[in-house]
């Protein structure tokens, strides 16, 4: 990989980044900053992280960086924290996994990889990059948490248990990072146009577009470093779906 001075850049780490709300989070911040940025987009799917990232360069970002990876694998994400080689300024996670499974239908195996993918990735990618954050006194760290945080939805028991946690998971770190000059930002967006909603019936028109998302997490990291927006909720118009 080529080296660059990474202090030339806000560098803008997104997990999830192949696909759905992570590739529109990866657009917006590439739109709106322009040669001010350096995208390092974080997903499993190499194919998918190539096709996103060239879409980025499109929109002006001055660099974009991709890493393949499996957030909730701590081996992995202890790889990629060296592999960045960089500063990381406002880190994204939004990685997660939905599987519409009744808890009685579900394995164990089943129900702790639901887990894994959604809070014990953000533990594990947050423990590795919030560090230089404190040491800096500055940063951004979003949390991609969801309504299923706060209500219960039926065939869904383990993405609701794993997103009650991540928003605990969300506010404790935002207690333990804010004298540190770092803000901790929880997003909880309803249904949402994305790949996982893709043979459910639900129509488009119903859910919120991913660039809406998108923009709540852009518009959040633009304020001044005297406020924080500790969480936002974001739900279709006419309600949850």
């Amino acid at each position: 990989m080529a080296k660059y001075n990474s202090r030339a850049f806000v560098t803008v780490l997104v997990t999830g980044a192949s696909q759905g709300i992570g590739a529109a989070i990866a657009a917006v911040f590439a739109r709106e900053l322009g040669a001010g940025v350096r995208l390092a987009l974080v997903a499993r799917q190499a194919a998918k992280l190539t096709r996103v990232a060239h879409r980025c360069r499109q929109l002006g970002a001055a660099k974009v960086d991709f890493f393949p990876c499996d957030v909730s694998d701590a081996a992995a994400v202890e790889t990629l924290a060296h592999d960045v080689r960089s500063r990381v300024d406002v880190l994204i996670n939004n990685a997660g996994q939905f599987v519409p499974t009744p808890l009685l239908d579900m394995s164990a195996h089943e129900f702790d990889a639901v887990l894994a993918a959604n809070l014990r990735s953000v533990f594990l990618v947050t423990r590795a990059f919030a560090p230089a954050m404190v040491r800096r006194r500055r940063g951004d760290i979003f949390i991609m948490a969801s309504v299923a945080g706060m209500r219960a939805f039926p065939a869904g028991g383990a993405y609701v248990a794993a997103k009650h946690g991540v928003l605990g998971l969300a506010r404790a770190f935002r207690e333990e990072l804010k004298p540190h000059g770092v803000r901790v930002t929880a997003v909880l967006p309803g249904a949402t146009m994305s790949p996982s909603w893709t043979g459910s019936g639900v129509l488009a028109a119903r859910m919120m577009p991913a660039a809406d998302v998108a923009r709540a997490f852009f518009d959040a990291y633009r304020l001044s470093r005297r406020t924080v927006i500790e969480e936002i909720v974001l739900r279709p118009q006419l309600g949850d779906v």
